[in-house]
């Protein structure tokens, strides 16, 4: 008697991926990475607990025991539903109409490898270690692989090999700007749409770089700066600049190691790494690539699921792995619609010009992301988070003064001034703006400064410059994301220890010429704010990206 597999409703296990019920996998902000992690999440969400293999597949469509091209793609159905992974073939009809991202994506690579689309974001062993054994049909031959699948392959390993062929020296790139206009070389059309991407008309996501054009120094002259140090402390905990690693998505599209890049360039710069929920490496990957001596120290950014018992699980494993910090992700309850990243599964989908209805492209991410994160998380919600763990908790995610007093009053250990880099709430403000607007406040009421009431801010850091003028307005520190993704796509780890750099001798040499031997030494008097507030008002640039794209198939 074959034991069937336990459908899971409620915690998944240590290890789970994106879904409704997946605590730690991969990030599912945008259609793109929806398109990337979909079948992934078929594999890794539903079937626990099976002991017995269950072989249905028929001998008469095997070679030497293994299933042919012809026989899996028999099974190209709702109904039906085989799919190849890494030489292997599995079942996943069952779990087609509970797929939270919508079946289309299942059904459309019914009957087919989707290996590479599975790769992008997982590493390997996750199928072995969640997916139900009788749930595998057997080995795939991989001769029997049409010569078409085999011709897409050769184009695409040759792109990829065109697109590095001129990279140019990783010292030739003088600042963060380089490295990003090197990755946008480099990284393939869908990676680089999904990394640059923001919502709407772009306007939060330049905002977020134009605000510091409206801070200006108040440098002090005649100091010995012979020795300047812009080392600090976050959250207690020593850190070699201002600064953090803060948490980024599906970090294996820019590159194989993903995530794992961020946590060994931390480890060797002396910063601290925020490991996401959603990242594309497992979360006991990224913990366990800690030097002998425990480098880098990590906090964990936290998306709240629906299922409390999710969370508490989560919670449990963060502090067994001695996560410093949990940092709850408050300005997402839903999926931000990010029009340069659709536009890519228009392209691919074809013109559809007589193919009937024409399916919504953020579909199925942003049921994904409704179903997965909790849309009604509220203060409640999050105070439970807060007594259900001994970590410091914080919220990322503040956008205005009146929830940045009432974290403070409710014990929370800080904030992170947020509009999540642009790709949700297009016309949000910039988080330096709020940040003025906070310290004003928190002061009034005495709250600030506080050591149990740290103020963070996230968005459009590129240079040491705005690193220290938000450092001069009252922050402790500033997360930098995207930038470290452009980095390691172009140039691994070394790329993003060489963008820390970059901003350590930016931080040095800036320190100096405003007259701060450290950081405690750069103070509200060294900055400008007299225009801070000034909207002109002026048009953005776009994307780059329209709906003519779809004719020219250029890229985005």
């Amino acid at each position: 008697m074959v034991r069937r597999p336990w459908r899971t409703r409620g915690n998944v296990g240590a290890e789970c991926g994106v879904g409704k019920h997946s605590p730690i996998g991969s990030e599912i902000h945008s259609t793109q990475a929806a398109r990337y992690i979909c079948v992934a999440h078929a594999l890794k969400l539903v079937f626990l607990h099976s002991t017995h293999l269950v072989d249905g597949s028929d001998d008469r469509f095997r070679t030497m025991g293994k299933l042919t091209y012809d026989e899996v793609a028999k099974h190209s159905s709702a109904d039906d539903c085989w799919i190849i992974l890494y030489g292997k073939v599995y079942d996943l009809t069952e779990f087609i109409p509970e797929h939270p991202g919508g079946p289309q994506i299942i059904v459309k690579n019914a009957g087919r490898d989707a290996t590479k689309l599975f790769d992008t974001v997982h590493p390997k062993g996750t199928i072995e270690k969640y997916l139900s054994a009788d749930k595998f049909k057997g080995e795939f031959d991989e001769s029997t692989l049409p010569g078409e699948y085999k011709e897409q392959q050769k184009k695409e390993e040759a792109e990829e090999k065109e697109r590095r062929a001129n990279l140019p020296p990783m010292s030739s790139c003088l600042n963060l700007h380089d490295l990003e206009l090197v990755a946008s070389k480099v990284l393939s059309p869908e990676a680089w749409a999904y990394y640059s991407s923001a919502a709407d008309d772009l306007e939060t996501y330049h905002e977020n770089k134009t605000v510091f054009r409206r801070i200006w120094f108040r440098p002090r002259i005649l100091r010995n700066v012979r020795v300047v140090d812009p080392s600090t402390s976050i959250l207690g905990i020593p850190s070699k600049l201002p600064i953090y690693i803060t948490a980024t998505a599906l970090g294996r599209l820019g590159h194989p190691d993903g995530e794992l890049n961020l946590t060994r360039a931390a480890a060797k710069t002396g910063l601290i790494q925020m490991v996401p929920t959603l990242s594309s490496c497992s979360f006991e990957d990224i913990v366990n690539a800690r030097t002998e001596d425990g480098a880098p120290t990590q906090f964990f950014q936290l998306y709240v699921n629906s299922d409390r018992r999710v969370v508490v699980d989560m919670l449990r494993r963060a502090e067994k792995a001695n996560i410093q910090a949990i940092f709850i992700t408050v300005d997402a309850p839903q999926l931000g619609r990010r029009e340069k990243d659709m536009r890519m599964h228009f392209s691919d989908e074809g013109s559809n010009v007589q193919g009937g209805e024409i399916q919504n492209r953020d579909e199925g991410a942003a049921r994904a992301i409704s179903s997965f994160i909790d849309p009604a998380l509220d203060w409640d919600g999050a105070l439970w988070i807060k007594r259900n763990t001994r970590i410091p908790v914080l919220l990322k995610g503040v956008q205005t003064w009146e929830d940045a007093v009432m974290a403070c009053e409710m014990g929370f250990a800080g904030v992170v001034l947020s509009n999540h880099g642009g790709r949700q709430l297009d016309y949000a403000r910039s988080g330096v703006e709020v940040l003025e607007e906070v310290v004003r406040e928190l002061r009034k009421r005495n709250m600030f400064p506080s050591p149990a009431f740290q103020i963070l801010v996230d968005g459009g850091f590129r240079r040491g410059t705005d690193i220290l003028k938000a450092i001069a307005m009252g922050a402790t520190a500033v997360g930098v994301g995207r930038p470290f993704l452009y980095a390691y796509s172009a140039y691994g780890v070394d790329g993003v220890v060489h963008a820390i750099n970059l901003l350590r001798a930016e931080l040095e040499m800036n320190m100096r010429l405003i007259g701060a031997n450290t950081i405690r030494d750069v103070v509200p008097e060294m900055v400008d704010l007299r225009a801070l507030h000034t909207h002109n008002g002026l048009p953005t640039p776009g994307d780059g990206s329209s709906v003519l794209d779809v004719m020219d198939k250029s890229r985005l």
